[in-house]
């Protein structure tokens, strides 16, 4: 995956609903959101992000990309999401999306990070 399909593949997962959630991200997949229980597995973090309402914009900026294996790439980038002019969200997040076969890909972790105010 090329680096401009690879981001809007993880741009995607943040203005899309969650039936693009149940296409890309991994029945097995692994999260850690920045609420309780924390840690989320499997169905329980599709869910966990399926119930969130979808931003209307996702800024993924600060980006770096990681190819330690074929088939295999990990990311991280700081995002900054907005809705519908109420507060906003931002965040350093990453990502592990792997190969399943030629031209599809799932995520099978993501991690989020709420950003502190960056002049503290």
């Amino acid at each position: 995956m090329d680096d401009d399909r690879l981001w809007g593949f993880e741009q995607s997962l943040w203005i899309e609903g969650p039936d693009n959630y149940r296409e890309k991200v991994d029945p097995e997949v692994v999260m850690v959101l920045p609420r309780p229980p924390f840690a989320f597995h499997g169905e329980e973090a599709i869910a966990a992000v399926a119930e969130t309402p979808v931003w209307d914009r996702a800024e993924l900026t600060e980006r770096t990309v990681s190819r330690p294996q074929e088939g295999l790439i990990v990311i991280g980038y700081h995002v900054r999401a907005e809705r519908g002019g109420g507060p906003g969200y931002e965040a350093w997040c990453t990502s592990t999306i792997r190969r399943l076969e030629h031209e599809v890909w799932r995520v099978v972790q993501h991690q989020q990070t709420l950003a502190l105010d960056r002049g503290a």
